[in-house]
């Protein structure tokens, strides 16, 4: 089979590794892709927003499949226009991936289905959040309403924080139209968890639990990020709270979905609060974690082409999959700065010396007269497994001992805390 995966960062390089694994893949094709996954895949240069131009390739280049990965094209409605022209694609319709391009939406249903989440007002003045924040005090969460590379939440424990977020999303627009409206919500407490699962609308096929790394600095302090780690599993999801979560949020979620006549075929994804009041969903994703899709790939021993077929062909009900039994750990190397201004173009030396059980999935890079060069606020993942959480975590930080740029940056605790 001729397979196209769009997209271009860690994820994507992650998904690359593992369909390369399939011997029932003939062609492999990224687009845009990144210098790491010209490694596994023919890398095109088309961006993964351009629909008209993506499409054009698929038809030309006889590509019997389509993973489109990336929550942006999701958002766009990719999977819609491929299927319209007569393409097998694994990934949420517009009308699904709305769950995650606004947030508005997906608190609605929250309520609306009665799945337990935080407490929340929408606005769309800015002096009404204001007054809000002033009228209610903090702690309190910011949001903006659409997609903002995992940067769009703010986590307010004064005053000014909260009121300094509503200014930077509705009227500095940080994330452009996505700060039209924000969402003002309860401040969880207790220990995150993402939960990924495929599904076909239908059935239900759970991933291992991970767990990420938001925030930039080590100590769990500064601005959220895209992720700056990811382990599994997360030492916090229990049998018992699996169970719970399945019953009270996965089932419900998806059975809402096909209420509304949106049913999500995809991996979905369940950013997960474990309060003491029980699990509460603080975000959905319509497509894999990044970086949690790194430490979840690493572990699956079943083809995952299979997987994705089974999910567009709505027979994943009589699937299994298989997982490694170890653990897992990604720790994120990025740009100094990243979230906020950064360089690129920085040489990347050492990923020669990285030994071989030791994963490097890129995310940002490019390639440029036989050197690996930065281009991204996150530029590699660096992955290992191993018989403990420890274990995986000294391996992965051992890997990247190995590796330098001018203005590293990385969290030195990934995997040693867990809060």
């Amino acid at each position: 089979m001729n397979i196209l995966v769009v997209g271009g960062g860690g994820r994507e390089h992650a998904i690359c590794w593992k369909l390369k694994q399939s011997p029932r893949i003939s062609k492999l094709y990224c687009a845009p892709g990144n210098a790491g996954i010209a490694q596994v895949a023919e890398c095109v240069k088309i961006a993964a927003t351009d629909i008209d131009n993506m499409v054009a390739f698929a038809q030309d280049n006889s590509i019997d499949f389509v993973v489109v990965a990336p929550d942006d094209p999701l958002a766009l409605g990719m999977v819609d226009s491929f299927e319209t022209a007569g393409i097998r694609t694994f990934g949420p319709r517009k009308n699904a991936a709305i769950l995650e391009s606004s947030k508005v939406y997906a608190k609605g249903l929250m309520k609306a289905y009665g799945i337990p989440t935080a407490d929340y007002k929408v606005f769309t003045e800015v002096e009404d959040a204001k007054a809000y924040v002033n009228a209610n005090g903090v702690p309190l969460v910011v949001k903006a309403d659409g997609l903002a590379l995992g940067k769009g939440v703010v986590v307010a424990l004064d005053n000014q924080t909260a009121l300094d977020a509503i200014d930077m999303m509705m009227l500095d627009k940080k994330f452009g139209d996505s700060g039209n409206r924000v969402i003002i919500e309860e401040c969880l407490t207790g220990n995150e968890v993402s939960i990924q699962v495929f599904t076909d609308g239908k059935s239900v096929l759970p991933m291992l639990s991970a767990q990420d790394y938001k925030r930039v600095y080590t100590g769990n302090l500064g601005p959220n990020t895209g992720g700056m780690g990811a382990i599994y599993p997360s030492p916090f999801y229990t049998p018992e709270i699996a169970d719970e979560c399945m019953q009270t949020i996965i089932m419900p979620t998806i059975e809402a979905l096909n209420t509304e006549g949106t049913p999500f075929k995809g991996v979905l994804y369940f950013g997960l609060m474990l309060t003491p009041r029980g699990p509460r969903v603080i975000e959905y994703n319509a497509r894999f974690g990044d970086p949690e899709a790194q430490v979840v790939l690493s572990l699956l021993e079943t083809d995952l082409l299979d997987i994705f077929e089974a999910v567009v062909d709505e027979r994943l009900g009589g699937l299994d999959a298989k997982w490694n039994s170890s653990n897992a750990c990604c720790v994120v190397m990025a740009s100094g700065g990243y979230p906020g201004n950064f360089e690129s173009g920085h040489r990347i030396n050492g990923l020669s010396g990285v030994p071989g059980d030791i994963t490097v999935f890129h995310a940002g890079t490019s390639l440029s007269s036989g050197h690996y060069l930065t281009k991204g606020g996150r530029v590699l993942g660096v992955t290992a497994t191993g018989n403990t959480l420890e274990a995986a975590s000294s391996r992965a930080y051992d890997g990247v001992a190995y590796i330098t740029y001018k203005k590293v940056h990385y969290r030195s605790d990934i995997g040693y805390i867990c809060k």
